[in-house]
């Protein structure tokens, strides 16, 4: 089910809206809401991808303790972790 919303735009925001909705030959309520459905599709799958990564213990030592960095080495060096296991 679709709902109705209403939003406020600067008057540059919305006449760039209005131009690019045009350009794609839709309105601009459907571009706003394909823009919004693609960022929540992009951000659902980033948090997906990170809890896979921490639970699967993709770290190089392991899962790394509350306030852990990289030491100055580890983030410069390339290439020589397996981030497999």
């Amino acid at each position: 089910m679709q709902k109705n919303v209403t939003i406020r735009l600067s008057e540059e925001a919305a006449d760039w809206a209005r131009i690019e909705a045009a350009k794609k030959k839709t309105s601009v309520s459907r571009m706003l809401g394909e823009m919004l459905e693609r960022e929540m599709q992009r951000e659902a799958e980033h948090r997906r991808a990170f809890q896979n990564w921490t639970q699967e213990g993709r770290w190089p030592q392991g899962r790394p303790e509350p306030g852990w960095r990289f030491s100055r080495e580890e983030t410069h060096e390339r290439g020589h972790h397996d981030w497999s296991k």
